[in-house]
C-alpha cells in the first residue's frame, strides 16, 4: 500500500493529510498546543485512532506512540550520533536504516525485512512524503514512526 504524506501549506500547528494512491484520504493529523510536539491522528471519518507525544526534559529528543486514545504502543528517540541522526524504535521490534540526509529510510522487522520505505518528494511547496507498506496492519504505526521523525527533525531544523 502506497501512502502520500503532505503537510498543509497554511496552518498555526503541524497539520498533516495521508492519502492513498488515488487520491483517497486515509488520515488527517492535526497539532495542537502543547508543550512539544502532539499530533493527534484521525480516520477519514474523523475517529481518533492514533497519536504521537513528545517527552519533554529529556536528554534526546523522544516521542511515544500511541493507537486510539491512551494504548501506549512504542517509542521513537534520537540516539546521540556525530555525523547523521540515528533512531531507536521500541515498537514491534522494528529498527530504522536511512540515507545520510533523511530523506529515504526504511524501517525493518526484527527478521530484517521491509515494513515500510519512506521517501522525501524534493519539488513540492510543503513537506511531501511517500510511505510504501508492505502490510496494511502496519500502516498506522509506520506512519506515526514517519510524523515522529519529521517532528524531531522540525524542532532541531528550529533550533540550529
Amino acid at each position: 500500500m502506497k501512502m502520500l504524506f503532505k503537510q498543509r501549506m497554511f496552518s498555526w500547528f503541524d497539520s498533516y493529510d495521508i492519502y492513498d494512491e488515488y487520491g483517497n484520504t486515509l488520515f488527517v493529523v492535526k497539532g495542537q498546543l502543547s508543550w512539544g510536539h502532539c499530533l493527534r491522528i484521525f480516520d477519514a471519518a474523523g475517529c481518533p485512532v492514533g497519536c504521537v507525544k513528545e517527552k519533554i526534559f529529556t536528554w534526546m529528543p523522544q516521542f511515544e506512540l500511541y493507537t486510539g486514545e491512551d494504548d501506549y504502543v512504542g517509542c521513537l528517540s534520537r540516539e546521540l550520533t556525530l555525523f547523521r541522526p540515528s533512531y531507536h524504535i521500541d515498537c514491534n521490534g522494528w529498527c530504522i536504516e536511512g540515507s545520510f540526509w533523511e530523506w529515504d529510510y526504511d524501517i525493518l522487522a526484527p527478521n530484517r525485512h521491509t515494513v515500510a520505505h519512506i521517501a522525501k518528494e524534493l519539488w513540492n511547496w510543503t513537506d511531501t512524503y511517500t510511505i510504501e507498506v508492505a502490510d496494511l496492519r502496519d500502516a498506522l504505526c509506520a506512519l506515526m514512526v514517519v510524523l515522529a521523525i519529521d517532528a524531531e527533525k522540525c524542532s532541531r531544523n528550529n533550533h540550529t
